[in-house]
């Protein structure tokens, strides 16, 4: 299914998937006088919800996107998101405003799989792109979020693409409440530390160390996020970690995803690093591995050179499926509960 929204008539659409009827009906809301759309969160740190965003605040999000990109009337863009989420809209809000020709396809592991034509503009999440990188040299500008990017996933870009082909890929931080991402961090080809924020953005930390969002053309009140930082400026940050997801191990706390950054630097599989009860420590730390249980990978584990002692994961399991949300992130509370499950 192919949009051309410099010329669109919603009622000449033909749509032959239950996708393409999503994004038809998902067309009609947005044409229509209300102005409002509902957004689903994805349920990765909690309980899913729903909730209305003012359209206005939307096509202001869009053009921050699209001015940065430097996406013009006519370009492509290649939509493999699911439409439920602020995500999937988004990219369909971004071709509307800037009259993009956009590209309909579903909303799988192997978005690239029927694709043979160049895109200019194209968002997917890290098991995606991980999917992908037989097609990946076709899409020109390729925004990755959903999840963070991977030092392993990072390596296999700068292996697979070459530098020639004036391709920028970037990792996106953004939530559903700022109405997709409010900063990019390029990871091809020229990699960055730190993310920057689009303008208009004002940055800061609570007491905790926490992200804090100013962002009134998308929301008028300051959003306190969970997301432990390192700001730079004013207007660039580093991702640490999520406070929630913070591991309490022997009065030490530890910031796995920093872990599971280093880790994934020498091991080809997803890992997650979770804290389970016990009575000595309070939590013990246990590292989760997608895929076979392997000796070889338990010992190159063993010699990773860990910051601290007790960065060393006490226990190890290999899942052969590690569960994800519906848009692909990692379901770090199913995940717990699923150990704890075994482990009692």
């Amino acid at each position: 299914m192919l949009i051309d929204f410099k010329n669109l008539n919603i009622n000449q659409l033909s749509s032959e998937t239950e996708f393409e009827n999503k994004i038809k009906a998902f067309l009609n809301d947005w044409f229509s006088e209300i102005k409002t759309v509902q957004v689903q969160t994805s349920g990765s740190t909690g309980v899913p919800k729903v909730f209305d965003i003012e359209k206005k605040k939307m096509i202001a999000s869009a053009e921050m996107t699209c001015n940065f990109l430097d996406l013009v009337e006519g370009d492509s863009a290649l939509i493999c998101l699911p439409i439920e989420y602020i995500s999937g809209k988004m990219m369909v809000v971004r071709s509307i405003i800037r009259k993009l020709k956009l590209v309909v396809t579903e909303p799988n592991t192997r978005p690239l799989h029927d694709i043979d034509c160049k895109v200019d503009f194209c968002a997917m999440t890290p098991l995606q792109v991980e999917n992908s990188f037989d097609k990946l040299y076709l899409i020109k500008n390729l925004i990755i979020g959903g999840a963070a990017v991977s030092e392993n996933l990072k390596k296999k870009i700068f292996d697979t693409l070459s530098s020639e082909n004036s391709q920028r890929i970037f990792e996106t931080y953004g939530m559903s409440e700022t109405l997709s991402h409010i900063a990019l961090k390029q990871i091809f080809p020229d990699p960055e530390d730190f993310f920057t924020t689009f303008e208009s953005v004002e940055i800061s930390t609570d007491e905790r160390g926490c992200l804090k969002i100013f962002a009134p053309h998308l929301n008028a009140e300051v959003l306190q996020t969970n997301d432990l930082v390192e700001i730079k400026n004013n207007n660039q940050f580093r991702f640490l970690g999520r406070i929630d997801n913070v591991i309490n191990s022997g009065g030490a706390k530890i910031f796995p995803e920093q872990l599971e950054a280093l880790v994934k630097k020498e091991i080809p599989c997803e890992v997650v690093f979770i804290g389970l009860e016990d009575d000595t420590l309070g939590q013990k730390l246990v590292l989760v591995i997608e895929g076979q249980k392997s000796q070889e990978i338990i010992d190159n584990i063993a010699t990773l050179p860990f910051e601290k002692s007790f960065h060393k994961p006490k226990e190890i399991i290999f899942k052969e499926k590690i569960p994800r949300t519906p848009n692909g992130k990692i379901n770090r509370i199913e995940l717990k509960n699923m150990v704890k499950t075994i482990n009692n």
